[in-house]
């Protein structure tokens, strides 16, 4: 049986629900496709860089998760930074939230048109990119507990096809198999040497890694539909993150062993997977296909996530009266379909400009999305802090999942965040999302101050 919430909504996802979820939020472009272009800023370092923002990631996760367990509400983000710093604060997270997503989902669709190329290089990048748009607002429209079945599997999917490539990839670094039978071991990641771009290349690569990691922030928004949330949520953290590294780091490490990095970072950045690269180069052609086949299911994972939560943001600040009053209604299924639709309809803006502008708009999707993702994770920790206000030392000692090393980690993690915001203005094709991001804030704050009246917020 399903339970029901007091907001309308059903507790019908499990907890491996919300982990594939969540880790089919946090793998996609950012390891299959963005991943070209963070070897090339960083070569074999770039093992390091995924260690050091999956550190700060996890310290997000974990002030997150101390929020979450004491209040498992959808659209959590928006609704913690309503109650415990204020409804401006709320309106403006829960708005920037929907189109971080709303923009990857952008990003994801336009990487699927990218990826169809490697089979129809002459078919336009926006014909997949718009039916991949429709199955995902489909899949979405379902029963909630049919949309986790569909999550799960479809992240089971690249997980199971990762931990092959591991696989594969580790008896090709020892046997040689496909390889002429060479076994190159790990020469070709030390060939050049380990910190090959200094760390000037780690730090500059933090950018990539963190577009990355954006997504394993799902766990919030599903506790409002997850069954048992004082469990599953700690749960669901710990294994997450250490999963979804460890899947990272694993494979990065064998692709950088089997293929010398310069070659794959020079091999089309952006515009060629490394993994079909990987293959391609190494004379399997069938693998490269499937492996490409795998990558194109791994995005769709990936904006069905951020779908689902699109539909869940719009339904909570409907409810709390800061967005139109028809985004909070629920079909038959219990899904709030008209935010699904709404924001299906503004995602739309990502097919047109793959007609418009299909070489650049790649790049510029993805580093607007995590300038929103470094604004998002910041407010996170931010009304962490402010939820411990006015706690006694002994209602802090009742807290069931309570933030590492706080405030010293909370401190260090925004200093972190505000780093690698700042690295994004050092890059050309970068820099576009230091206009995009300050306008659409101020553009909220104004439209807050103008036009929503507090006092039916309370």
């Amino acid at each position: 049986m399903t339970q029901s919430n007091e907001e309308g909504l059903q507790r019908s996802l499990s907890k491996r629900h919300v982990q594939l979820i969540a880790i089919g939020g946090a793998i996609g472009v950012g390891l299959f496709l963005a991943s070209g272009d963070a070897i090339a800023t960083a070569g074999p370092s770039l093992l390091f860089s995924y260690l050091l923002g999956g550190l700060f990631t996890y310290f997000v996760m974990r002030a997150l998760g101390e929020i979450a367990v004491e209040y498992p509400i959808s659209g959590s983000f928006s609704a913690y930074a309503h109650k415990f710093i204020s409804p401006c604060a709320g309106f403006i997270v829960g708005w920037t939230f929907w189109l971080l997503w709303t923009v990857s989902c952008m990003v994801q669709v336009t990487a699927i048109g990218i990826y169809c190329n490697f089979w129809w290089p002459e078919l336009p990048r926006w014909i997949p990119a718009l039916v991949a748009l429709i199955c995902i607002t489909a899949s979405n429209l379902l029963n909630v507990k049919n949309f986790g079945e569909i999550a799960f599997w479809s992240s089971i999917i690249k997980v199971i096809t990762i931990v092959l490539i591991i696989t594969v990839g580790t008896i090709i670094l020892f046997l040689g198999l496909g390889n002429d039978g060479h076994a190159p071991g790990i020469c070709n990641l030390l060939k050049y040497g380990f910190f090959a771009n200094g760390f000037k290349g780690v730090f500059f690569a933090l950018t990539m890694v963190t577009f990355a990691f954006i997504g394993v922030e799902f766990i919030g928004i599903t506790a409002g539909e997850t069954k048992n949330p004082e469990k599953t949520i700690p749960s669901v953290i710990n294994r997450v993150l250490l999963i979804t590294l460890s899947l990272y780091i694993g494979t990065l490490f064998v692709i950088m062993c089997i293929y010398p990095w310069p070659e794959i970072a020079h091999g089309g950045g952006v515009e060629k997977s490394p993994f079909v690269l990987t293959f391609s180069g190494l004379g399997i052609k069938q693998a490269a296909a499937i492996i490409n086949f795998v990558i194109i299911t791994a995005s769709l994972s990936t904006s069905n996530s951020g779908m689902f939560s699109n539909g869940r943001m719009l339904y909570n600040l409907a409810l709390q009266k800061q967005a139109p009053k028809f985004l909070s209604k629920v079909n038959s299924n219990k899904i709030p379909s008209n935010a699904v639709i709404v924001s299906f309809i503004v995602c739309l803006i990502g097919v047109v400009l793959n007609v418009v502008i299909p070489a650049g708009v790649f790049m510029m999707l993805v580093s607007i999305t995590t300038f929103l993702g470094l604004f998002i994770w910041g407010a996170i920790i931010v009304v962490q802090i402010y939820s411990r206000r006015g706690k006694s030392l002994n209602d802090v000692a009742k807290l069931k999942y309570p933030m590492l090393f706080y405030p010293y980690s909370n401190y260090l993690v925004l200093v972190a965040l505000v780093f690698v915001a700042g690295m994004l203005a050092f890059k050309s094709e970068t820099r576009t999302t230091f206009v995009v991001g300050p306008i659409w804030l101020i553009l909220l704050y104004c439209i807050y101050k103008f036009f929503i009246k507090e006092e039916k917020l309370k």
